[in-house]
């Protein structure tokens, strides 16, 4: 049985102000949160959204669909920000499923992207199969360890760091003052990171509280150097639970953490498994290749509970995304990519060492053929070209063309995105 042909009565637009209190409750539905929607959560939301970029589909004057982006900086490997449409708030009332209301908006979102120059969109992918279809590749992985503090191997006795540093507890006013630019220096170096706003500051702190989101307001714990440098920033949270015995059992849940230096990382991390009453630590969202079971005597203290894809990207721009980054290894290749929606893809040859890179269209002929999804997954490094081959994603038109392609484009590090949005 043939599938019907969607609609074409419903209307895909950007909405107005009048339609924020419909369109955030199309979103709080397709959360499959509370539909309700209180006037401070409309002003809290009209007070960041750009209505241009934010678009709600529309079924007899009902918000059925939603749909928003904004202005994102991505770090490419080496360290040049790349502009970036950035994706979210994507849902699709129940009711209106398979009616490709999705294609509609994303169709039209990517368009604009094109258009206004970005070179790459990004999004965080609640579902794997949704947006491979669209030319979005997970390009970032992301993982979570519980940390069971006794089995560490470390002294108990002694919590501070060995290196002449020094931690200290602070505010959220403090965090506001001094987390962007240590964020920033730490992004900068940090393939795959995205920037972080004044909002997202304000939000983690708790000077801006959202409607739907109780505040608990976390311990932050700041690392200076010897030399009285800010390195290092934690925000954490604890329970409170004892056991039969009356033993402590307390579990501290980082919600985030960045550090400039391996010594901050260290630091930070050996402070929350010292904390009087904490057994066990959760490290929040954290790189794959993180190094933070190394830092403990018994590496096996610290257990991978989570391990999935996280940032997907989609090239807009072969050309410029290929350009911006670096490479470090040297050679050619001539990639053939696919882009079913037109927005970019072609012939390019990619010439690439230490000292910089190129890529430019040609006729040569092509040396490796892939889809604009699985160039996505490649750009920063992450995925490798050879095990794509060998799943039937990427096909070699000269033999050994995958092994170049990783050698140019696989890099020593993991990209990782520390960010949800």
């Amino acid at each position: 049985m043939s599938r019907p042909e969607p609609p074409t009565d419903i209307d895909v637009r950007p909405i107005t102000e009048a339609d924020i209190p419909d369109w955030t409750r199309a979103l709080n539905t397709g959360f499959l949160r509370s539909p309700d929607v209180s006037e401070a959560e409309v002003a809290d939301r009209a007070s960041y959204i750009v209505p241009t970029r934010t678009l709600g589909a529309f079924d007899t004057g009902r918000c059925v669909a939603t749909f928003r982006s904004f202005a994102q900086e991505i770090t490419a490997v080496g360290g040049a920000p790349v502009p970036a449409d950035a994706i979210s708030n994507v849902t699709v009332s129940p009711t209106h499923r398979r009616r490709g209301l999705l294609t509609r908006m994303m169709a039209r979102d990517l368009a604009a992207a094109k258009d206004r120059g970005d070179v790459v969109a990004t999004l965080i992918a609640a579902e794997y199969p949704i947006y491979g279809r669209y030319g979005f590749g997970p390009a970032t992985s992301t993982a979570q360890w519980t940390i069971d503090v006794p089995r560490t191997g470390l002294d108990p006795r002694w919590s501070g760091p060995d290196d002449g540093g020094r931690i200290d507890l602070v505010d959220g006013a403090d965090v506001r003052k001094i987390g962007p630019e240590l964020y920033e220096r730490v992004r900068r170096a940090q393939p795959g990171a995205v920037d972080r706003d004044e909002r997202w500051w304000q939000v983690s702190t708790g000077a801006v509280r959202l409607d739907r989101s109780p505040w608990t307001e976390p311990f932050f714990a700041v690392y200076r150097s010897a030399g009285g440098e800010v390195q290092g920033l934690a925000s954490y949270q604890a329970d409170d639970h004892w056991g039969d015995g009356k033993q402590p059992l307390n579990t501290a849940t980082v919600n985030w953490l960045v550090a400039a230096t391996p010594d901050a990382e260290r630091a930070l991390w050996r402070y929350l498994c010292s904390i009087d009453w904490i057994t066990t630590v959760k490290s929040g969202w954290r790189a794959p290749d993180d190094l933070l079971p190394l830092y403990f005597p018994d590496p096996r203290a610290a257990r991978i509970t989570t391990l999935a894809d996280w940032l997907w990207v989609r090239i807009l721009d072969v050309v410029r995304a290929l350009e911006a980054r670096t490479y470090q290894g040297q050679g050619s290749l001539v990639l053939e990519v696919v882009d079913g929606a037109g927005l970019t893809g072609g012939r390019f040859l990619l010439e690439a060492s230490a000292d910089g890179s190129s890529c430019t269209p040609t006729t040569a002929a092509p040396e490796l053929t892939l889809d604009v999804a699985d160039l996505g997954s490649l750009w920063l490094g992450d995925e490798s070209a050879v095990r794509l081959t060998a799943l039937g994603r990427v096909r070699e038109e000269r033999a050994g063309a995958a092994l170049v392609a990783d050698a140019l484009l696989r890099t020593s590090g993991r990209p990782w995105c520390p960010d949800v949005f």
